[in-house]
């Protein structure tokens, strides 16, 4: 069962997004940026107070996705992908993503900072640096 509601075209744009972001990174990578993309429709925190729904928060200016500006963003999804989007719908969750609300890739050879956004560094997941926020600021997360 869903964690939060979507419609097919929702779904479609969560697996082209986790693509765009995270596909050097495997299918972990793409699971963990749609822990992120799900962290911030349920938040209601931050720049997310009004973010109800996937699109608002895969379109949300500012705080959205760079990966809605890449190539890889703009074509359909394969199956494989709608798979994945849909794993994390149903509530999968992979640490460093389990609280996170942003995640960067730093240069080659450089350590995540240890804080992003003023949230704390979770983890690390390949190229990814993820950042959760404090217990008790968005506590529908933490």
């Amino acid at each position: 069962m869903a964690i939060i509601k979507y419609s097919e075209t929702e779904l479609n744009n969560l697996a082209r997004l986790m693509r765009a972001e995270a596909v050097s990174d495997g299918d972990f990578g793409m699971l963990m940026v749609g822990n992120v993309a799900i962290n911030r429709v349920i938040a209601e925190c931050y720049t997310f107070k009004k973010t109800p729904t996937l699109n608002d928060v895969i379109y949300n200016t500012p705080g959205g996705f760079a990966g809605v500006r890449s190539n890889l963003f703009y074509s359909s999804p394969t199956i494989k992908e709608r798979e994945l989007a849909t794993r994390v719908l149903n509530g999968e969750y992979y640490y460093p993503a389990t609280n996170s609300l942003w995640f960067y890739a730093p240069s080659k050879n450089e350590n995540c900072a240890p804080t992003w956004y003023e949230q704390k560094n979770a983890g690390r997941y390949k190229s990814h640096c993820f950042y959760e926020p404090d217990i008790g600021i968005c506590p529908k997360i933490r």
